[in-house]
């Protein structure tokens, strides 16, 4: 009961409403009208009420030195006011209060619009098919397994595979990309995004709390209730403030013998502006990289950010794009061409479930190549295939499995001996016992990796390499990269122990990485960013950060966007203690009273929270466009 009727008192209209009567008693001071009762009482029963609320609950729950509160010293200020009879100065003090209190929701609510905007998608029904039937049901209700269809303009209830139709999606919610993606039968689609043309069906994968877009709303949840050391420390200033503005109180009262003075130090030495610098800002630069595609789970790793000065990269899905691409193709004969090399290994490959064989019949696909049916299809695991295509024997394979069936390779593998430096795989093709050709496959790396890297180094970070592949193959990516330091042959708790090795130099290390393998390592470090829209769960969960559109482009805008809230949350707390030394020194010199005080103090805490909102508009889109 007390709870409702001190929000209702704390809420806009009745502050408007204390306002209104606050402005009638500022009249009515300067006239010859007078009233039984102050209008200002009303406004201190309005905004008074709320603050005194918050004072006891502070001093009954709070531990230690924590009890001691910035509304415990505007309640002491406003109640000094009340005994000196300046109601006027009481009222205008717990309504300025009530206005900064408001100021700092409409900021942090404005801040939060993104991350908001992602729990105000979240879809409450969907069209699922039974017995060739569509029915509409509630969200929750939909389960994995379920076939589910989207019409055009609707928004997707879970995630799913497509099982049939095209259309494109847009995942702007989820990855950022400002354009729709296209889908067909086999892509998946996620919670929240929306079709925009055709119709699909789609197999649910995961519903309800497991979807994706319910583990973003998690992860704003996350954002909204975790706290920052800076916010703190701010705190605990606050909490030490307020009995040294006490005791600078009674010296000046009992100095200058003039009790007026004492309430306006009270008035002006609260320290709002300094508890408000920090949560503010925070929220406004989490709200920023929501826009972005980037999900923030914590200020403490928004702010330990701007301090990394080590950044580590995992490789595949990182760096690369995490997934097997034909990357050269190789005749050893005359009478064959590139193009018949790959259309004989897809022919052949075509039954195969290997990612490699995958891979090659991907590319021939892509290239709009003729695929023939191939007969007598076998697989020996880790080494190759064989098969028969239009009556040609096929054997596809590694150096071992063209050696164990006959076929010599040795004149062969120095030409491509300089595909395998680059760390690619090579799948030989031979047939009718002779080895005609090669494919080589690689995971490819991104394009925008060794600008990345260049930017982190000039922004005074190293780049560290961690990856499981052979010595050879980090060693090619990193120099493709502009990595200099690389350890390779890593398992998940290898990769967790370079972390802390590199801790125990009094570095400061973010980890980027994807797979569940990266997880320890994730936790481990600093700042642990994940690129969550192709990474695992476990990723995801163990990471501070998730880049939602696998874009690295977005580490250096952390980066940057981390330097800016600490540069922003200091300069907020310079402001409001520069303001509050001089207005205490006014206020002991006489020259301002408790009425000017509180208007002086509390422009400073405005000050402080307009600063912070600058950060969600600001600009950081220096290397990404997307941004």
């Amino acid at each position: 009961m007390i709870k409702k009727i001190n929000d209702l008192l704390s809420g806009i209209t009745a502050t408007v409403i204390g306002g209104i009567f606050l402005v009638i008693s500022f009249i009515l001071s300067r006239t010859e009208i007078s009233l039984p009762v102050d209008p200002a009482w009303i406004t201190v029963i309005i905004s008074g009420v709320p603050l005194l609320y918050l004072a006891v609950w502070r001093i009954i729950y709070n531990p230690g030195i924590s009890k001691i509160s910035s509304a415990l010293l505007i309640t002491v200020a406003m109640i000094a006011a009340i005994i000196i009879g300046d109601l006027f100065a009481a009222g205008e003090v717990a309504f300025i209060m009530a206005i900064g209190a408001i100021l700092e929701d409409m900021t942090t609510n404005r801040a939060k619009k993104g991350l908001s905007k992602l729990i105000n998608l979240a879809p409450t029904e969907g069209r699922r098919i039974s017995d060739g039937k569509e029915e509409m049901v509630k969200a929750a209700d939909i389960k994995k397994g379920d076939v589910i269809r989207i019409l055009p303009g609707e928004t997707i209830p879970a995630d799913g595979k497509v099982i049939s139709g095209e259309t494109s999606v847009d995942q702007s919610v989820m990855t950022g990309e400002s354009l729709p993606v296209d889908k067909s039968k086999g892509d998946e689609v996620y919670s929240g995004t929306i079709n925009r043309f055709g119709a699909i069906d789609i197999s649910v994968t995961r519903s309800g709390q497991d979807s994706s877009l319910q583990r973003l709303i998690k992860l704003v949840e996350e954002a909204e209730n975790r706290k920052a050391p800076m916010a703190r420390t701010a705190d605990r200033a606050a909490s030490w403030l307020v009995p040294a503005a006490l005791i600078i109180a009674i010296a000046a009262g009992i100095i200058t013998k003039d009790i007026v003075r004492a309430v306006t130090v009270l008035v002006v030495f609260c320290p709002c502006a300094l508890v408000l610098a920090t949560p503010t800002a925070i929220m406004a630069a989490i709200g920023q990289a929501t826009k972005h595609g980037v999900i923030v789970k914590s200020g403490e790793a928004l702010e330990k950010m701007g301090k990394v000065n080590t950044v580590t990269f995992d490789k595949t899905g990182t760096l690369t794009y995490g997934r097997l691409e034909v990357s050269d193709i190789i005749s050893f004969d005359q009478s064959v061409n590139e193009e018949g090399i790959l259309i004989l290994a897809a022919s052949a490959e075509s039954k195969s479930e290997h990612p490699l064989g995958k891979a090659i019949v991907s590319c021939a696909n892509e290239r709009g190549l003729l695929i023939c049916d191939c007969d007598d299809f076998s697989m020996q695991a880790g080494k190759g295939i064989k098969a028969s295509v239009n009556g040609r024997n096929v054997i596809c394979g590694n150096e071992q499995f063209l050696s164990e069936n006959g076929i010599k390779t040795a004149a062969k593998k120095q030409k491509a001996e300089c595909y395998t430096m680059q760390g690619k795989a090579l799948v030989y093709v031979a047939e009718s016992g002779k080895c005609i050709g090669a494919v080589t496959l690689a995971d490819k790396i991104r394009p925008e990796t060794a600008k990345v890297i260049a930017e982190i180094k000039s922004m005074g970070a190293d780049s560290v390499l961690l990856t499981g592949d052979n010595k050879r193959t980090a060693e090619y990516f990193a120099e493709k990269s502009g990595i200099t330091e690389v350890y390779s042959e890593l398992l998940p708790e290898n990769k967790q122990q370079i972390i802390i090795k590199l801790q125990s130099e009094n570095r400061t290390v973010c980890m980027i990485g994807d797979g569940v393998n990266d997880a320890p390592a994730l936790k481990t470090a600093d700042v642990g960013v994940a690129m969550g829209s192709m990474g695992s769960d476990i990723a995801v969960e163990a990471a501070d950060i998730a880049l939602m559109s696998d874009d690295i482009t977005k580490i250096p805008y952390l980066k940057r966007l981390s330097d800016a809230t600490v540069g922003t949350i200091k300069a907020s707390i310079t402001l409001s203690m520069c303001i509050n030394l001089v207005a205490v020194v006014l206020s002991v010199a006489g020259i301002l009273n408790p009425t000017t005080g509180a208007l002086v103090h509390n422009a400073g805490s405005c000050f402080v929270i307009l600063i912070a909102a600058l950060l969600y508009d600001r600009k950081f889109d220096k290397t990404s466009k997307k941004q």
